[in-house]
């Protein structure tokens, strides 16, 4: 499993460099990196991405999400605006008080129903269709030795399905991809907790704290709800990235070429 960064201000922050492909290829080092919001960045933290070989910070956050925390990069790095979603609707960026004004606040199981409709609406929604099929171009276009980057707020869900189609076009198994996946639990376990003591501090009963984890965290119910859209509405997740991500079979050998070893 990749080990995250050396990032101070900043989570879940890490290269995907070394995941085994089907046919025995290495996915590259300083290459590829998938991360959470840049915008606590410090100076130290820019210059070690800078040092690292970053090129292109491609974010897949909502317009508000983008407005209200900017982005931090180093000087020379290109910034990509690729929204998934019009609006968040993982809700990683909400706040405490906001969530106890919402329905999912007062249901057990609301934080969990949000996000396995969140998954269904990531792999159908025009605009996140656009985000990843522009976010491959991107990846075609990054063919020297720099780094790309790729983020949403927290790293797990916007940019957790970015890492499954890039990873299943590079031809990386779907157990390593799914370990990929679920590893934001493990990198993300501080942040979540953040999150759990902050709606406590607002008074938040059983119900809303159950939602603040299931809204904090990944599980194979969200991802597999993807995969359950993607199959009834393409057959597989192979068809999908033809059909609805428009890549190519010489696209995905260019990819190979720039990514893999």
């Amino acid at each position: 499993m990749p080990e995250l960064l050396n990032i101070h201000h900043g989570f879940n922050f890490r290269d995907l460099g070394g995941y085994q492909t089907k046919a025995g290829q290495t996915v590259r080092y300083h290459k590829l990196i998938r991360s959470g919001r840049l915008s606590a960045l410090s100076d130290r933290d820019q210059q070690y991405l800078a040092d690292y070989g970053l090129r292109d910070d491609v974010d897949f956050r909502s317009p508000q999400e983008q407005s209200d925390q900017p982005d931090r990069v180093p000087d020379g790095v290109t910034y990509h605006f690729e929204p998934v979603f019009a609006t968040d609707e993982t809700k990683a960026s909400i706040k405490a008080e906001e969530l106890r004004r919402q329905a999912l606040a007062k249901d057990p199981l609301g934080g969990f129903r949000n996000m396995v409709n969140t998954y269904a609406d990531i792999v159908t929604l025009p605009s996140a269709q656009k985000a990843y099929r522009d976010f491959f171009d991107l990846l075609l276009a990054n063919d020297g030795d720099d780094a790309l980057l790729f983020h949403c707020t927290a790293g797990k869900d916007r940019t957790g399905m970015g890492a499954v189609y890039l990873l299943t076009a590079l031809g990386v198994d779907p157990i390593t991809i799914r370990r990929d996946y679920l590893a934001s639990n493990l990198y993300l376990g501080e942040e979540s907790e953040r999150m759990v003591n902050e709606a406590r501090k607002t008074g938040a009963g059983p119900a809303m704290i159950a939602s603040t984890r299931s809204l904090g965290g990944v599980a194979n119910e969200y991802l597999d709800s993807a995969f359950m859209t993607i199959d009834a509405q393409y057959g597989s997740l192979e068809n999908y990235l033809t059909s609805a991500l428009k890549i190519t079979p010489a696209q995905r050998r260019d990819l190979r070429a720039i990514y893999l070893q």
